[in-house]
């Protein structure tokens, strides 16, 4: 049974096991069509309004990609200073004008709770696609999903998994809300490595150790960890108070294939939500890495337009009538899997 048709998305608290096994079995459905072996046009005459009020490049890229894959329209508004917000409207009026113009929409914005606040207004459902240093739900769907891929590949699954989180545990949404989905699992175990200064938030740490999950906490990459999956996260620069603030902490959790080798498994996943910082000073995760066939940060940007298009069409209500509106591509396609 379809329980997100007609619903907002906004948080990962409204997910369970069921939920997202649903969500994976339609996701892993869309993959003949991101990888254009076959076009639908099942939502033909749909419009995505991409609201994005904060910067973004793979998000809003691919929310809109998603939806031009199952046949909608994507009409975007980019930064708040091109919207009427920085007019003083409310987001309730924008909701209820926006709304008015579209069939769903997918939004980011930079201060917390203020997509759940957009969605009180609006007439249609609406994703959330980051809210400040709240949630990203969407992310930490395709997070999950590709962890749940890259083990399956070693013959694991997900109950049992030891994943190691790396860099701005503080203000990193993209590990907040993983770790609340990792939660519905089974005997996970966190390895928490941050500085004090960026340390995972205590409700998070609460939500894991309820649920009956260990976690540890660690300052520095040493030692030999024996984790399943290795995710790094940027420090969110644009979080801190100040950019010689978020400067202290820059390039103090490198990445490169030595320290790899040194420090995790063999077969240890690699994974980031990306931009990783390329830059001289941060060099997140070093090119070096490229080859490296556990980096799985560009299998991660392919299968979040997988589950974005697999949450449009559950919450539009079409996840059964996809195939229906398919036909054969007509233009030349090497694409391949990432």
């Amino acid at each position: 049974m379809n329980q997100l048709v007609g619903q907002h998305v906004l948080s990962v608290d409204q997910f369970d096991r069921e939920t997202l096994n649903h969500i994976f079995h339609v996701a892993r459905q869309m993959e003949p069509y991101a990888l254009r072996q076959k076009r639908t046009t099942v939502l033909d005459g749909a419009i995505l309004g991409n609201l994005f009020f904060e910067p973004s490049t793979r998000t809003r890229v691919s929310f809109g990609t998603a939806f031009n894959l199952l046949g909608g329209h994507v009409r975007e508004t980019t930064g708040k200073q091109n919207s009427a917000l920085a007019k003083g409207e409310s987001l309730f009026d924008t909701a209820r004008v926006l709304s008015g113009y579209s069939d769903i929409i997918a939004m980011r914005h930079p201060d917390a709770g203020s997509v759940s606040e957009f969605a009180k207004g609006s007439r249609v459902p609406v994703i959330n696609g980051g809210d400040g240093a709240n949630e990203h739900p969407t992310q930490a769907l395709l997070d999950l999903f590709t962890i749940e891929r890259e083990l399956a590949f070693h013959g694991k699954g997900i109950d049992g998994l030891h994943i190691a989180m790396i860099g701005d545990l503080r203000y990193g949404r993209t590990v907040h809300s993983l770790s609340k989905l990792l939660c519905l699992f089974k005997n996970i175990t966190f390895t928490l490595i941050a500085p004090n200064e960026l340390s995972m938030p205590q409700k998070v740490l609460d939500d894991i150790e309820n649920a009956g999950h260990k976690w540890h906490i660690v300052e520095q990459i040493e030692g030999s960890h024996d984790a399943d999956i290795c995710y790094q996260t940027r420090i969110q620069e644009e979080r801190f108070p100040s950019q010689q603030e978020a400067d202290k902490f820059r390039g103090k959790f490198r990445l490169n294939q030595a320290i790899y080798t040194r420090h995790f498994q063999s077969k240890t996943v690699i994974m980031h939500p990306l931009p990783r910082d390329s830059r001289m000073e941060a060099n997140e995760l070093d090119n070096d890495l490229n080859v490296n066939p556990n980096l799985a940060i560009f299998r991660q940007t392919d299968n979040g337009v997988l589950v974005r298009m697999a949450l449009f069409a559950l919450t539009l209500g079409v996840e059964n009538l996809v195939q229906q509106y398919d036909k054969d591509v007509v233009w030349f396609n090497n694409k391949e899997q990432g």
